[in-house]
């Protein structure tokens, strides 16, 4: 092509959006044979932005070209401006296109400018140019005071990290001073082709842990409740910490069971999640350091693929303090997320792992997109994202989603 086009010329247009616009320009340039080489647009608030790199061939008259565009766009009551742009230059900015891209998403619920000053600041820091801004969520009316509702601005970037251990920190600096959630992920084919997410299920989807609701009936809440802290800070052997708490259940009418289950609170988002992940044909499963009782219950609430938990061993209508089976450890937890990922012939790039606890980690570092969800301290530092101020289904955005997709 470099032999025989005489000029390339970026034409840019603005000015008030309606139909019919993008079609009354492209059919000018149509009338002259015109090679399009690249074309964006964009809208804020009515107003259009809309960019078209052309290609002239030297038998064109590119004088009539662009005067016909001028008194088309004058015709549209919009903007046009044109530049020309050198064949060299043309050729450099396509040998960029290899290069690694990147998403950076941005959640939080009244989005400011310092959160994307802040933001913007450590990609350019980190050497990465950003190629397109796009926005998730939808517009928000100045009456809506859903404090629930996330704003949510997806940066695709160009370039590989100077620093990523860096830009993480830089990151999650920001996010802890602000009240944002930001997540850093490659923009590959297993980022687009997410199809199984894991769950750990207390604290994570649902707003308490079942075993310390269990521990209120049998009178032994606070000797329960100090051991789960413990095994959730990881300062403990999950299984040793288990035993214990389960042996201080002995004796409790398993009637109790069923009025916890029916009143388990629903971490904010679930439901809508969970939808759309159904609607979109997304594979779902619970593994749960808690108890299958529970997780069962949820299978049927949220129609839910797969549960793996603790089986609780029952003798005349009593607890016994021992369990069935083996302890859904962390270790385990990871073990089933192959598992899984092996029966729905997956990658594990293309899993999502979500929890809170340090029993969480090896299945959160294990799945291509690893999510410490409302999380203690030690599992926020070490998964590579966190949610720490939208709901459940602030999981969406990170996939990809739009609002109109998952409201639609």
């Amino acid at each position: 092509m470099s032999n025989k086009v005489r000029e390339i010329i970026r034409v840019n247009i603005q000015g008030e959006d309606r139909a019919g616009v993008t079609a009354a320009l492209t059919e000018v340039l149509a009338e002259h044979h015109v090679d399009i080489l690249d074309i964006g647009q964009a809208t804020i608030h009515n107003d259009l932005g809309l960019g078209i790199l052309i290609a002239l061939d030297p038998d064109s008259d590119s004088s009539s070209i662009l005067k016909d565009l001028l008194f088309k766009a004058y015709e549209l009551g919009l903007n046009i401006k044109f530049t020309p742009i050198k064949i060299e230059d043309y050729e450099n900015w396509v040998g960029q296109q290899g290069k690694q891209r990147n998403i950076v998403t941005l959640m939080a619920h009244n989005l400011k400018a310092l959160h994307i000053a802040n933001v913007t600041k450590i990609i350019k820091q980190q050497g990465l140019n950003i190629d397109k801004i796009m926005r998730l969520s939808g517009r928000r009316s100045l009456n809506d005071n859903n404090d629930s509702v996330m704003s949510v601005v997806e940066f695709s970037v160009r370039g590989v990290p100077k620093d990523m251990a860096q830009l993480k920190t830089d990151f999650i600096k920001v996010s802890q001073e602000t009240a944002i959630d930001i997540a850093f992920q490659a923009d590959n084919m297993f980022r687009r082709n997410r199809r199984l997410i894991c769950f750990d299920m207390d604290s994570t989807l649902i707003q308490t842990e079942v075993i310390d609701e269990l521990a209120r009936r049998a009178g032994v809440y606070d000797e329960v409740s100090a051991i789960t802290a413990s095994a959730m800070r990881g300062e403990i052997d999950f299984q040793q910490s288990f035993r214990k708490r389960i042996s201080l259940l002995k004796g409790l009418d398993v009637s109790v069971m069923k009025e916890i289950a029916e009143n388990l609170p629903l971490t904010n988002g679930a439901e809508r999640l969970f939808r759309t992940l159904k609607k979109y044909g997304y594979k779902t499963a619970i593994l749960s350091g808690g108890f299958t009782y529970f997780g069962n219950y949820l299978k049927q609430k949220l129609d839910i693929d797969y549960v793996f938990a603790n089986e609780l061993e029952i003798e005349d209508g009593h607890l016994t303090g021992r369990h069935v089976g083996d302890i859904v450890d962390g270790a385990k937890k990871a073990e089933l997320l192959k598992l899984l990922a092996f029966k729905e012939d997956i990658h594990l790039e293309q899993c999502i792992a979500v929890g809170d606890g340090s029993n969480d980690l090896p299945m959160i570092q294990l799945a291509g997109l690893g999510i410490a969800f409302h999380a203690k301290p030690k599992v926020k530092a070490t998964a590579q994202h966190a949610i720490s101020s939208g709901g459940l289904d602030s999981i969406l955005y990170l996939v990809g989603f739009r609002d109109r997709e998952i409201n639609e």
